[in-house]
């Protein structure tokens, strides 16, 4: 998973937890002792609680008063459940970004390249990677900050690195999907919004 830019103490610490659970350092059910992050990070344990809850308002952890925190037992049912909801989001996206990029697509195209590249490799973490910068360019050039802070806020690139990381689906090319969305947009393809809404559902887990 690539490392993002992060502006505080408790952004790094969220991302640091975040590594262990995608790496498998913590399993579904292990639990995560906020004291021994805190000593390990050398932070207080404030920033590492801060961190923690974040991650349970995304839902891959829980906490209790007699168990502590918990990397939760995901099924792939709650793997699934945010790609309704994100498909919705990037309809509106791409609706809106659509005359912006009909202009302009560079800031897809390296994405796609990097695709290409990741596909003939069989890389999948670098596939995650690019997919999820590749959709997110989409979103922010619909230019809209509350649509954009409510696709963040789902953890798409969490979600979908565990997706693939847990489900083990057979591996598949994504670069060619991408680059065709890239041409809707190029040629001012009406139907932009709806194409990306089931291109979104069909990278949901199947169960």
């Amino acid at each position: 998973m690539a490392t993002p830019v992060v502006h505080s103490l408790r952004e790094q610490i969220r991302e640091h937890i975040l590594e262990g659970i995608v790496g498998g350092r913590w399993q579904p059910g292990e639990r995560i002792v906020e004291r021994r992050i805190a000593a390990e990070l050398a932070v207080s344990q404030t920033p590492v609680r801060e961190a923690l809850r974040e991650l349970e308002s995304l839902r891959l952890i829980e906490s209790s008063p007699n168990k502590g925190v918990r990397v939760r037992e995901l099924t792939a049912t709650d793997l699934k459940e945010s790609y309704p909801v994100r498909a919705g989001l990037e309809q509106v996206a791409a609706e809106l970004a659509a005359p912006v990029l009909a202009e302009d697509v560079s800031a897809l195209e390296p994405e796609v390249a990097a695709l290409y590249v990741a596909d003939r490799a069989g890389d999948g973490e670098a596939q995650v990677r690019h997919t999820v910068a590749f959709h997110r360019e989409i979103v922010k050039a619909a230019g809209n900050a509350v649509l954009l802070h409510t696709w963040e806020s789902l953890g798409i690139e969490v979600w979908t690195t565990l997706s693939i990381r847990w489900l083990s689906p057979e591996p598949r090319a994504h670069a060619e999907d991408h680059a065709e969305i890239v041409a809707a947009f190029r040629r001012r393809d009406p139907a932009i919004g709806e194409l990306l809404k089931t291109h979104v559902l069909s990278c949901a887990p199947q169960i």
